[in-house]
């Protein structure tokens, strides 16, 4: 190390007028760095975490079904339907009841929702609404958030068809949903007799446009959705679906989710069909979903008089990670990456050092002597940390999915699929994450100088916040709050699956999600990366070596 040392003080490194001086600073700091054993096996042991714990993690999730006689273990997933998949090659849940007749080419649908009501088990509810008291078989009156009852026009039967759909909701008013992954807000509140909600679908081509009204009489376009390819001839009718219900008991270390299933009914007056019609209602279930529940529940529909009564359990939406996603046992290809959170900790260590041991060992003022920009030195630490942390995290990254996604299939878990682009986002986002907290650890050391309190200030700005979030330690706002504005905010760039507002779930880091969206989490930690370059670079300037 000192050998090396003298070298730059010989002129070559920093000299004014060597155009290639800050190339050679470069490859003097990658010198320093290989030839540090300790840092390099440090950067192996965190790879070896990395994927160590993706395998450890996948081999134990594991799934069981009954079989009739009792709960077997599955090296498969042979005991449950396929899971459909939308138009745009998300998983999807596609359950509900479907009152329907086929339309051929052009026409419309017009109803007036008059009731909407529903059922839950009792003891169960996360976000209940208008819950009135017990009912028979333990059952409790009420609409979960998104129950939902309106009309549809979907290309076929088929779970994961095409589908443009105007419904109530249970507390977020009229809204237009489309191909799952859509959702447009129309009239706030809930129907009654004397205030109906007005719903209304029309098909031209292949586009279809959604309606509501308060009176029947004013109409308002809530949006319109173009289904490429739809067929000439769809179903078109009335719907009713609502989600599994569930309930979180948060405690220290973890959490425990207890769900079942529930069912809305809708009340549908003045249907009004147009186009080319078969005339007649048929009524069933679309899709397999055991959040249907008993049969207790009442799944069916009731005509009379020209009025329509349709009750249905299950969900039309896409399927996210966590309880809100529906009763599939999923996973998302991020969770393989919860190693990389534990090998982060040996590289922040590392990187801290790079810069903290210069001044333990006194030979910083070796280096500022023999490139006087402290500004280059500054930027050549930052560049080998960041670019070698980077190159080591990336190819474990590979590793861990890879490793880890064929592990969890085999467990009889369903790895919820992404496109490409998605899935080379998270691996070169996350390679990325862990390369600028290894510059955020360099510039800590310029700043603070000695190893043991860079290395706690790092672990305390980034590692803390996950860990807070993850063991519940504080309420779930307050973990958001620092996942929002903390350097923990890069772990955001992991998250494979959206954030979808129509689907109630549990949006938190023990299942790939975050509060912020991933480029923007991964932005606020470039944020604190920068400001911390820059105050190292002010005291470089200004304090003696």
């Amino acid at each position: 190390m000192t050998a090396i040392l003298t070298d730059h003080s010989a002129g070559l490194v920093g000299e004014p007028g060597n155009r290639d001086g800050f190339g050679r600073l470069l490859r003097a700091e990658w010198t320093k760095f290989r030839t540090v054993r300790g840092w390099m096996i440090g950067l192996i042991v965190a790879a070896i975490l990395t994927v160590g714990l993706a395998w450890l993690t996948a081999a134990g999730s594991t799934i069981g079904c009954s079989n009739g006689s009792g709960t077997v273990q599955l090296t498969g997933r042979a005991c449950l339907p396929p899971v459909p998949i939308g138009p745009g090659g998300e998983a999807v849940n596609d359950s509900f009841y479907f009152v329907r007749q086929s339309l051929t080419g052009n026409g419309s649908i017009t109803v007036a929702v008059t009731s909407f009501t529903g059922r839950h088990i009792a003891g169960n509810g996360v976000g209940r609404v208008h819950a009135v008291g017990t009912g028979q078989g333990g059952l409790v009156s009420g609409t979960g958030p998104w129950s939902k009852a309106g009309i549809i026009i979907k290309q076929s039967t088929k779970p994961g068809s095409a589908y443009a759909a105007m419904m109530v909701t249970g507390s977020h008013g009229v809204r237009m949903q489309y191909d799952y992954v859509s959702d447009i807000a129309g009239l706030p509140g809930r129907p009654s007799s004397p205030a109906p909600r007005w719903l209304r679908l029309v098909r031209e081509g292949d586009t279809i446009a959604g309606y509501d009204s308060a009176d029947g009489i004013h109409w308002a376009r809530v949006g319109t959705a173009t289904l490429a390819g739809l067929s000439r001839v769809v179903q078109v009718g009335l719907f009713a679906t609502s989600p599994q219900d569930f309930r979180v008991q948060s405690s220290f270390g973890g959490q425990s989710v207890q769900g079942g299933p529930s069912l809305a009914t809708g009340v549908f007056d003045h249907v009004r069909l147009s186009g080319a019609v078969n005339g007649t209602w048929t009524g069933g279930n679309v899709g397999s979903s055991p959040s249907a529940g008993p049969p207790d529940l009442g799944s069916g529909f009731h005509a009379s008089a020209g009025t329509f009564a349709v009750s249905g359990s299950g969900d039309i939406g896409p399927i996210v990670p966590g309880p809100g996603g529906g009763w599939y046992p999923t996973a998302a290809i991020e969770q393989n990456l919860a190693g990389a959170f534990i090998g982060l900790i040996a590289i922040l260590v590392v990187a801290a050092m790079f810069f903290t041991a210069e001044y333990r060992r006194g030979l910083i003022r070796i280096t500022l002597a023999a490139s006087p920009r402290r500004g280059q030195v500054l930027a050549a630490k930052a560049i080998v940390a960041g670019l070698v942390t980077f190159a080591v995290g990336l190819v474990a990254v590979i590793v861990s999915i890879a490793v880890g996604v064929r592990q969890m299939r085999s467990q009889g878990l369903y790895v919820l699929p992404v496109s490409a682009l998605t899935e080379a986002r998270v691996i070169v986002g996350t390679a990325a994450m862990l390369g600028v907290m290894a510059v955020f650890a360099v510039a800590l050391g310029a700043v603070l100088r000695r190893s043991a309190i860079t290395i706690t200030v790092a672990i305390v700005a980034i590692v803390l916040p996950f860990l807070f979030a993850a063991l519940n330690i504080f309420p779930y706002d307050v973990t958001n709050w620092l996942l929002r504005v903390t350097p923990a905010a890069g772990f955001a760039i992991e998250q494979s699956i959206p954030h979808y507002s129509q689907v109630n779930s549990l949006y938190q880091p023990a299942n790939g999600s975050y509060p912020l969206p991933p480029l923007a989490g991964f932005a606020v930690l470039c944020a604190w990366t920068a400001a911390a370059l820059m105050l190292a670079l002010i005291l470089l300037r200004r304090r003696d070596a």
